[in-house]
Protein backbone atom coordinates (compact mmCIF):
# COMPACT_ATOMS: atom_id res chain seq x y z
CA UNK A 1 0.00 0.00 0.00
CA UNK A 2 1.01 3.58 -0.32
CA UNK A 3 -0.12 7.35 -0.61
CA UNK A 4 0.34 10.20 -1.86
CA UNK A 5 -0.45 13.95 -0.15
CA UNK A 6 -1.77 16.28 -2.88
CA UNK A 7 -3.07 19.07 -0.33
CA UNK A 8 -1.67 19.70 3.41
CA UNK A 9 -2.75 23.34 4.38
CA UNK A 10 -5.70 23.68 6.36
CA UNK A 11 -8.44 26.40 6.36
CA UNK A 12 -8.33 28.02 2.90
CA UNK A 13 -6.27 27.31 -0.01
CA UNK A 14 -3.09 29.54 0.28
CA UNK A 15 -0.83 29.51 -3.02
CA UNK A 16 1.82 31.62 -3.59
CA UNK A 17 5.64 32.33 -3.36
CA UNK A 18 5.76 31.77 0.54
CA UNK A 19 4.27 27.96 0.11
CA UNK A 20 6.13 26.76 -2.74
CA UNK A 21 8.30 24.04 -1.23
CA UNK A 22 5.31 22.33 1.03
CA UNK A 23 2.10 23.40 -1.07
CA UNK A 24 -1.08 25.36 -0.75
CA UNK A 25 -3.66 23.38 -1.77
CA UNK A 26 -6.06 22.07 1.29
CA UNK A 27 -6.49 18.54 2.21
CA UNK A 28 -6.55 15.48 -0.16
CA UNK A 29 -4.46 12.02 -0.06
CA UNK A 30 -4.08 9.48 -2.56
CA UNK A 31 -4.08 5.76 -1.39
CA UNK A 32 -3.39 3.02 -3.74
CA UNK A 33 -3.94 -0.47 -2.33
CA UNK A 34 -1.52 -3.58 -3.29
CA UNK A 35 -4.29 -4.28 -6.38
CA UNK A 36 -3.95 -0.48 -7.54
CA UNK A 37 -7.26 0.34 -5.84
CA UNK A 38 -7.90 4.27 -5.65
CA UNK A 39 -8.83 5.53 -2.32
CA UNK A 40 -9.08 9.37 -1.53
CA UNK A 41 -9.35 11.06 1.66
CA UNK A 42 -11.22 14.49 1.58
CA UNK A 43 -11.55 16.74 -1.64
CA UNK A 44 -9.88 19.70 -0.10
CA UNK A 45 -8.25 22.18 -3.44
CA UNK A 46 -5.63 19.17 -3.67
CA UNK A 47 -7.86 16.88 -5.54
CA UNK A 48 -7.76 19.14 -8.27
CA UNK A 49 -4.21 18.07 -9.79
CA UNK A 50 -5.07 14.44 -8.60
CA UNK A 51 -7.52 14.36 -10.92
CA UNK A 52 -5.32 16.30 -13.90
CA UNK A 53 -3.20 13.45 -13.53
CA UNK A 54 -5.66 10.43 -13.63
CA UNK A 55 -6.82 11.79 -17.22
CA UNK A 56 -5.59 9.75 -20.40
CA UNK A 57 -5.73 6.81 -18.10
CA UNK A 58 -8.75 5.09 -19.12
CA UNK A 59 -11.66 4.96 -16.92
CA UNK A 60 -11.50 5.64 -13.16
CA UNK A 61 -12.89 3.92 -10.11
CA UNK A 62 -12.58 5.89 -6.86
CA UNK A 63 -13.35 5.56 -3.70
CA UNK A 64 -13.89 8.69 -1.74
CA UNK A 65 -13.61 8.99 1.84
CA UNK A 66 -14.44 12.60 3.06
CA UNK A 67 -13.74 13.16 6.87
CA UNK A 68 -16.17 15.98 7.35
CA UNK A 69 -18.11 18.81 5.08
CA UNK A 70 -16.32 21.70 6.26
CA UNK A 71 -15.24 23.59 3.20
CA UNK A 72 -11.47 23.16 3.01
CA UNK A 73 -12.09 19.17 2.80
CA UNK A 74 -14.73 19.36 0.25
CA UNK A 75 -14.48 22.20 -1.74
CA UNK A 76 -11.99 21.07 -4.86
CA UNK A 77 -14.48 18.27 -5.55
CA UNK A 78 -16.57 20.04 -8.14
CA UNK A 79 -13.29 20.40 -9.70
CA UNK A 80 -11.69 17.22 -9.73
CA UNK A 81 -12.33 16.29 -13.71
CA UNK A 82 -13.18 12.32 -13.84
CA UNK A 83 -16.25 13.41 -12.44
CA UNK A 84 -17.04 15.14 -15.89
CA UNK A 85 -16.51 11.61 -17.97
CA UNK A 86 -18.29 9.12 -18.54
CA UNK A 87 -15.71 6.14 -17.82
CA UNK A 88 -15.64 7.43 -14.03
CA UNK A 89 -17.25 5.42 -11.42
CA UNK A 90 -17.00 7.64 -8.11
CA UNK A 91 -17.90 5.82 -4.73
CA UNK A 92 -18.34 8.88 -1.96
CA UNK A 93 -18.76 7.95 1.66
CA UNK A 94 -18.65 10.14 4.23
CA UNK A 95 -20.71 10.48 8.01
CA UNK A 96 -23.70 12.24 8.77
CA UNK A 97 -23.50 16.40 8.04
CA UNK A 98 -24.58 16.92 11.14
CA UNK A 99 -26.47 16.14 14.47
CA UNK A 100 -29.73 15.90 12.37
CA UNK A 101 -28.42 13.11 10.91
CA UNK A 102 -28.39 14.63 6.69
CA UNK A 103 -26.54 11.95 4.69
CA UNK A 104 -23.40 12.60 3.18
CA UNK A 105 -25.22 12.59 -0.11
CA UNK A 106 -26.68 15.86 1.22
CA UNK A 107 -23.76 16.95 1.90
CA UNK A 108 -22.17 17.02 -1.08
CA UNK A 109 -25.01 17.78 -2.90
CA UNK A 110 -24.68 21.59 -1.72
CA UNK A 111 -21.53 22.20 -3.11
CA UNK A 112 -23.71 21.40 -6.84
CA UNK A 113 -25.94 24.23 -6.24
CA UNK A 114 -26.15 27.20 -8.32
CA UNK A 115 -25.56 29.32 -6.11
CA UNK A 116 -21.90 27.92 -5.81
CA UNK A 117 -20.91 26.11 -9.01
CA UNK A 118 -22.74 26.76 -12.15
CA UNK A 119 -22.67 22.72 -13.04
CA UNK A 120 -25.60 20.69 -11.20
CA UNK A 121 -24.41 17.49 -9.92
CA UNK A 122 -27.01 15.62 -12.46
CA UNK A 123 -24.91 17.07 -15.45
CA UNK A 124 -22.05 15.27 -13.94
CA UNK A 125 -21.33 11.95 -16.63
CA UNK A 126 -19.62 9.71 -14.05
CA UNK A 127 -21.41 7.26 -12.02
CA UNK A 128 -22.18 8.57 -8.71
CA UNK A 129 -23.28 6.34 -5.42
CA UNK A 130 -23.01 7.16 -1.75
CA UNK A 131 -22.64 5.46 1.58
CA UNK A 132 -23.13 7.32 4.50
CA UNK A 133 -20.93 5.66 7.27
CA UNK A 134 -21.92 5.46 11.44
CA UNK A 135 -18.90 5.25 13.75
CA UNK A 136 -16.89 2.24 14.38
CA UNK A 137 -17.97 1.02 11.01
CA UNK A 138 -15.72 -1.77 8.61
CA UNK A 139 -16.38 -2.11 5.58
CA UNK A 140 -14.05 -3.45 2.68
CA UNK A 141 -12.97 -1.43 -0.62
CA UNK A 142 -11.15 -4.14 -3.17
CA UNK A 143 -8.39 -5.90 -1.00
CA UNK A 144 -8.28 -2.93 1.49
CA UNK A 145 -10.27 -2.83 4.87
CA UNK A 146 -11.55 0.41 6.31
CA UNK A 147 -12.80 1.53 9.70
CA UNK A 148 -14.06 4.73 10.67
CA UNK A 149 -13.74 6.43 14.09
CA UNK A 150 -15.46 9.59 15.18
CA UNK A 151 -12.64 12.37 16.08
CA UNK A 152 -13.27 15.49 18.06
CA UNK A 153 -14.34 18.39 16.21
CA UNK A 154 -17.20 20.39 16.23
CA UNK A 155 -19.28 18.95 14.06
CA UNK A 156 -18.86 15.07 13.42
CA UNK A 157 -15.73 13.75 11.96
CA UNK A 158 -14.32 10.66 10.94
CA UNK A 159 -10.85 9.56 11.21
CA UNK A 160 -10.28 6.36 8.88
CA UNK A 161 -8.38 3.53 9.26
CA UNK A 162 -7.03 1.74 5.95
CA UNK A 163 -5.60 -1.97 6.53
CA UNK A 164 -3.82 -3.75 3.59
CA UNK A 165 -1.45 -6.52 2.92
CA UNK A 166 -0.97 -6.70 6.53
CA UNK A 167 0.21 -2.44 6.50
CA UNK A 168 -1.93 0.06 8.22
CA UNK A 169 -2.68 3.94 7.77
CA UNK A 170 -4.88 6.25 9.95
CA UNK A 171 -5.57 10.45 8.71
CA UNK A 172 -7.50 11.86 11.49
CA UNK A 173 -8.98 14.51 9.32
CA UNK A 174 -9.61 17.74 11.73
CA UNK A 175 -9.13 16.63 15.60
CA UNK A 176 -8.21 18.48 18.81
CA UNK A 177 -6.80 16.93 22.20
CA UNK A 178 -9.74 16.24 24.59
CA UNK A 179 -10.11 18.93 27.31
CA UNK A 180 -12.82 19.33 29.69
CA UNK A 181 -14.27 23.07 30.11
CA UNK A 182 -16.40 22.93 32.72
CA UNK A 183 -14.79 23.73 36.71
CA UNK A 184 -13.10 21.26 38.23
CA UNK A 185 -14.62 19.65 41.27
CA UNK A 186 -18.44 20.30 40.00
CA UNK A 187 -20.73 17.09 38.91
CA UNK A 188 -20.41 18.76 34.89
CA UNK A 189 -16.56 18.25 35.18
CA UNK A 190 -16.88 14.70 36.89
CA UNK A 191 -19.78 14.12 33.84
CA UNK A 192 -17.85 15.29 30.92
CA UNK A 193 -14.58 13.88 31.94
CA UNK A 194 -16.05 10.25 32.01
CA UNK A 195 -17.28 10.78 28.04
CA UNK A 196 -13.70 12.58 27.53
CA UNK A 197 -12.58 9.12 28.86
CA UNK A 198 -14.45 6.86 27.32
CA UNK A 199 -13.82 8.72 24.07
CA UNK A 200 -10.33 8.69 24.14
CA UNK A 201 -10.38 4.89 24.34
CA UNK A 202 -12.30 4.09 21.37
CA UNK A 203 -10.00 6.37 19.64
CA UNK A 204 -6.45 4.82 20.98
CA UNK A 205 -7.94 1.86 19.99
CA UNK A 206 -8.51 1.99 16.69
CA UNK A 207 -5.26 3.70 15.75
CA UNK A 208 -3.26 0.84 17.81
CA UNK A 209 0.04 0.20 16.07
CA UNK A 210 -0.72 1.99 13.23
CA UNK A 211 2.38 2.00 10.38
CA UNK A 212 1.36 5.84 9.08
CA UNK A 213 -0.67 7.93 10.99
CA UNK A 214 -1.57 11.09 9.62
CA UNK A 215 -2.74 14.16 11.89
CA UNK A 216 -3.88 17.64 12.15
CA UNK A 217 -0.98 19.12 13.55
CA UNK A 218 -2.73 23.15 12.45
CA UNK A 219 -1.13 25.19 15.83
CA UNK A 220 1.90 25.07 18.15
CA UNK A 221 1.47 25.20 21.89
CA UNK A 222 1.29 29.15 22.33
CA UNK A 223 -1.00 29.14 19.47
CA UNK A 224 -3.43 25.98 20.48
CA UNK A 225 -3.71 28.76 23.99
CA UNK A 226 -5.85 30.93 22.32
CA UNK A 227 -7.48 28.67 19.64
CA UNK A 228 -9.26 26.02 22.22
CA UNK A 229 -12.49 24.57 20.60
CA UNK A 230 -11.71 25.57 16.98
CA UNK A 231 -11.43 21.61 16.41
CA UNK A 232 -7.81 21.51 15.76
CA UNK A 233 -4.61 19.88 17.06
CA UNK A 234 -0.61 20.72 17.94
CA UNK A 235 2.26 18.92 16.72
CA UNK A 236 2.66 17.90 20.57
CA UNK A 237 -0.74 16.49 20.94
CA UNK A 238 -0.06 14.49 17.70
CA UNK A 239 3.28 12.92 18.93
CA UNK A 240 1.49 12.34 22.35
CA UNK A 241 -1.11 10.27 20.41
CA UNK A 242 1.77 8.84 18.08
CA UNK A 243 3.18 7.61 21.14
CA UNK A 244 -0.13 6.52 22.92
CA UNK A 245 -1.13 4.42 20.28
CA UNK A 246 2.51 2.54 19.17
CA UNK A 247 2.55 4.07 15.48
CA UNK A 248 5.02 3.70 13.77
CA UNK A 249 5.85 6.72 11.78
CA UNK A 250 3.71 10.44 12.33
CA UNK A 251 3.10 12.53 9.50
CA UNK A 252 2.12 16.18 10.51
CA UNK A 253 -0.11 17.89 8.22
CA UNK A 254 -2.81 20.72 7.99
CA UNK A 255 -0.51 23.12 8.01
CA UNK A 256 -1.45 26.73 9.22
CA UNK A 257 -2.45 28.90 5.87
CA UNK A 258 -0.84 31.90 7.01
CA UNK A 259 2.69 30.02 8.12
CA UNK A 260 5.02 30.66 5.33
CA UNK A 261 7.37 27.26 4.27
CA UNK A 262 9.97 28.96 6.36
CA UNK A 263 7.88 29.80 9.13
CA UNK A 264 6.60 26.06 8.99
CA UNK A 265 9.79 24.76 9.23
CA UNK A 266 11.10 26.81 12.21
CA UNK A 267 8.42 25.93 14.24
CA UNK A 268 9.09 21.90 13.18
CA UNK A 269 12.64 22.37 14.25
CA UNK A 270 11.13 23.96 17.30
CA UNK A 271 9.03 21.33 18.41
CA UNK A 272 11.30 18.57 17.51
CA UNK A 273 14.24 20.59 19.70
CA UNK A 274 11.91 20.52 22.81
CA UNK A 275 11.01 16.95 22.02
CA UNK A 276 14.36 15.95 21.99
CA UNK A 277 14.96 12.00 23.85
CA UNK A 278 10.81 11.89 24.21
CA UNK A 279 10.14 10.74 20.50
CA UNK A 280 12.02 7.13 21.07
CA UNK A 281 12.38 6.11 17.45
CA UNK A 282 9.19 7.46 16.33
CA UNK A 283 9.63 8.59 12.75
CA UNK A 284 7.97 12.50 11.95
CA UNK A 285 7.95 13.73 9.02
CA UNK A 286 6.23 16.83 7.79
CA UNK A 287 4.09 16.50 5.41
CA UNK A 288 4.37 18.10 1.80
CA UNK A 289 2.52 18.41 -1.11
CA UNK A 290 4.03 15.15 -3.61
CA UNK A 291 5.06 13.52 -1.11
CA UNK A 292 5.16 9.83 -1.98
CA UNK A 293 5.03 6.89 1.00
CA UNK A 294 5.25 3.01 0.51
CA UNK A 295 4.21 0.61 3.21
Amino acid sequence: MKFRFWGVRGSIASPGPRTVRYGGNTTCIEVRTDKNALLILDAGSGIFALGESLQGLGSVEAHLLITHSHWDHINGLPMFEPLFDPQTQCHVYGGPEDRTGRSIEHVLAVQFQNSYFPISEAQLAAALDFRTLTDAEAFDIADARVRTVLMNHPIPNFGYRIECGGKSLFFTGDHEPFFNPHAPRTLLFAEYQVAIDQHSVAIDRALNGVDALIVDCTYTEAEYSYKAGWGHGTFESALALAKRVGAKHLYCTHHLPTRSDDELEAVFAAFLADQAGQIQGLGITLAYEGLNVTL
